[in-house]
């Protein structure tokens, strides 16, 4: 998978499942005794079947789509719905809790909020709102680089206004949960992960979107950043942050050492376990990550990010230090050569090791109907 899933390879008779033959952390958890659930979002294949070492399957299928009146699938059978698809969600967490509590479980809850569309958001959640100035919502020009699809919601306070409320809306369906643990009494024994899969820019940078809101994609922090917060009251000490860069690749290997357990081998997995800095410690840990999107591909530092780009496209070296907002591209300034050099060999170096292609030929090792390939991402309406 090099882009999300178009809905005829997410849901449907041409629909497979791209995470076949992948171990996950669900199939290390249920060879050791855990009763796994998945209750949200999927968008990998096949959205409404249990797969990838997950007994238990409440699904939205398509990955996306509005936010109420959708079509629910509980362990196969189709559930038609007319509420708030963010409190179905919580709602089947908490029936999961119900019923399986006096298991050893993991349960996954991928909420579909705040992506748009912003088409809906109860009156509770938006009144909060009601006389905000929404101050933490940039409106600097326009950048020529996005794409038309957002544009709608630029300047547009009701846009501002249903993505805060969508934020409200998925916090108060996670306290919900939290609220179930607690009446269970499972609190002090569960372990609660809290993440995202992608930053997202409301007017940052000058659109509206994620990596795939300006053509080329983009890379910039707002894009690439996320929450992570991990509790376990009595195991992990409460309110300390700190400060290693880690990647969503890092949480496979550090969940199942958190846990005490071993993933089989596989020379192709990457990550590794930032475990003991949950524990209190400070092992060595180098900073520097990695990212790809399609025919984009980028190694970040404490302080620079080199992307590099296929498909005719532009490179980019950015100074963290001296320019936080990304705005200054220095990958031609002869003073950054050696760095930008640098940082190119180590990108090569990574995913050469995994067998990635080429970036040219980033194309090749994708089973999936490419939306960059459909017309999908332009500059016009």
């Amino acid at each position: 998978m090099q882009d999300f899933l178009l809905a005829e390879d997410s849901y449907g008779p041409q629909s497979h499942r791209f995470l076949e033959g992948q171990t996950t952390y669900a199939h290390v958890l249920r060879e050791n005794g855990y009763f796994c659930g998945l209750v949200g979002k999927w968008h990998l294949g096949d959205d409404t079947s249990a797969q990838a070492g997950f007994d238990y399957w409440s699904t939205a299928p398509r990955g996306g789509g509005p936010y109420k009146g959708v079509e629910m699938f509980r362990n196969g059978e189709s559930i038609r719905t007319t509420g708030f698809k963010t409190d179905l969600v919580g709602d089947e967490a908490v029936r999961f809790l119900d019923e399986h509590h006096d298991k050893t479980f993991c349960l996954t809850v991928p909420f579909f909020a705040p992506h748009d569309p912003f088409d809906f958001q109860p009156e509770e959640d938006r009144a909060h709102y009601a006389d905000a100035s929404f101050s933490c919502f940039p409106e600097p020009p326009g950048n020529p680089q996005r794409r038309w699809r957002h544009r709608k919601y630029e300047g547009s306070r009701e846009s501002k206004l249903s993505y805060s409320a969508l934020v409200t809306g998925m916090d108060r369906n996670v306290g919900k949960v939290l609220a179930k643990l607690d009446e269970l009494g499972l609190a002090e024994n569960t372990v609660v992960i809290f993440s995202a899969d992608q930053g997202y820019n409301c007017g940052h940078h000058g659109f509206w979107g994620k990596g795939n809101g300006t053509i080329p994609f983009n890379v910039y922090e707002e894009s690439i950043r996320v929450p992570l917060i991990w509790r376990h009251p009595g195991k992990i000490p409460a309110g300390k942050s700190v400060t290693p860069m880690v990647s969503s690749y890092d949480f496979f290997p550090t969940l199942l050492d958190y846990l005490g357990l071993e993933a089989p081998p596989d020379p192709q997995r990457v990550g590794r376990s930032y475990a003991e800095f949950l524990h209190g410690g400070s092992p060595e840990w180098p900073s520097e990550l990695f990212f790809e999107f399609g025919y984009t591909r980028a190694i970040r530092t404490e302080n620079l990010k080199y992307v590099e780009r296929g498909d005719g496209w532009w490179d980019e070296l950015f100074d963290l230090e001296d320019d936080s907002g990304e705005e200054i591209n220095r990958v031609g300034k002869p003073e950054y050569r050696e760095q930008r050099l640098g940082l190119r060999k180590r990108l090569h170096a990574f995913f050469d090791a995994q067998g990635a292609p080429d970036i040219e030929d980033w194309r090749t090792t994708t089973k999936q109907i490419l939306p960059t390939d459909t017309g999908y991402y332009t500059w016009k309406d």
